[in-house]
């Protein structure tokens, strides 16, 4: 089965859930109209199908067809299950977003941050301080580091716009996955500053760890992503898997 027709037609489908084409709790077209629409094989419409239920776009009800369960999410959000820029969260939730970079480094890993980051001690590395606007309010403060032997041409002006995208389209990386933990934290004296926050109402911040590899195996990022509370929101799915013998 070629991934591209199965892709193309998981994307289309979700944009047009998306852009309310197939509206709320409507049916979508029937498996046999689909199929005709998009000129593939069952097995190939399926596929692109149990996608949109994994994403919580839809739900399969035998014997009724594919019903639409998708609502859009308030404020911004991020994927649990999926990688996503800032930017591309920002769109997808109709915001204007907007990229200051703080700080635009490079230092060689010490044995301290070799332990929390994964990388290696004496690792090349650029730091980048990055405070993510949407629509004017400051939302997210990253802490990147990523590894300059695979970017060596890193510039503050790629880190103010996507560093995925020039990750994708000018180096033609391919991005797998990213292992993420989240936590709550103690607001500091940096978070404070730059989010805008007061003390008095927040103490403390949604903090993302991720470490994201390529398609070679390589960590290429360590990123500690702290989040204004008050906006923080992670969505994620999840289907029940009925344990063997329990059913």
């Amino acid at each position: 089965m070629p991934k591209t027709i199965y892709e193309a037609i998981y994307k289309d489908l979700k944009q047009k859930i998306e852009d309310n084409i197939f509206t709320y709790q409507e049916l979508l077209p029937s498996e046999n109209t689909l199929i005709q629409t998009y000129h593939c094989s069952r097995n190939t419409l399926r596929r692109a199908v149990s996608r949109l239920v994994t994403d919580g776009y839809v739900q399969t009800m035998q014997g009724k067809g594919v019903r639409n369960i998708y609502q859009p999410i308030a404020q911004t959000a991020f994927t649990i299950g999926e990688i996503e820029s800032f930017q591309e969260s920002a769109v997808r939730n109709g915001h204007n977003p907007f990229t200051k970079v703080i700080l635009f480094t490079e230092f060689a890993i010490s044995q301290n941050q070799s332990s929390y980051t994964g990388f290696p001690a004496g690792t090349a590395v650029y730091y980048i301080q990055r405070l993510h606007y949407l629509d004017d309010t400051p939302l997210i403060l990253n802490h990147n580091y990523f590894l300059k032997e695979i970017m060596p041409d890193l510039t503050k002006d790629i880190a103010e716009h996507s560093i995925y995208q020039y990750l994708e389209q000018t180096l033609h990386m391919t991005i797998v996955n990213s292992k993420r933990v989240m936590t709550v934290e103690k607001m500091t004296q940096i978070d404070e500053k730059y989010l805008q926050m007061n003390a008095e109402d927040y103490n403390c911040m949604a903090v993302v760890s991720s470490q994201t590899y390529n398609s070679d195996g390589v960590m290429f990022e360590y990123t500690q992503s702290r989040h204004r509370p008050d906006y923080f929101r992670f969505y994620d799915n999840a289907v029940r898997k009925v344990a063997a013998g329990m059913k």
